[in-house]
């Protein structure tokens, strides 16, 4: 289920995406980027619509889907 990200209060949205940020494997290319500027990457993509907070039910967890991975995350709740 896609959560909206108004429905979500401002410092719980910023640790979602910090955590999702310090995930390991989480790739920003060949320059280091601190993690302020990748919270706000990660917020201008949830904006867009270029990714979504998605809630599995199924397996009671939050995360943060890329647009393009979406039909398969939700595919698999």
């Amino acid at each position: 289920m896609i959560v909206p990200i108004n429905e979500i209060a401002h410092e719980t949205l910023v640790n979602l995406i910090e955590g999702f940020v310090l995930q390991e494997g989480t790739e920003y290319g060949e320059q280091d980027v601190n993690l302020q500027d990748k919270v706000l990457q990660v917020l201008t993509q949830l904006k867009s619509g270029e990714a979504f907070v998605v809630y599995s039910e199924l397996h009671e967890t939050v995360n943060i889907v890329p647009k393009n991975q979406l039909k398969h995350s939700e595919a698999e709740d």
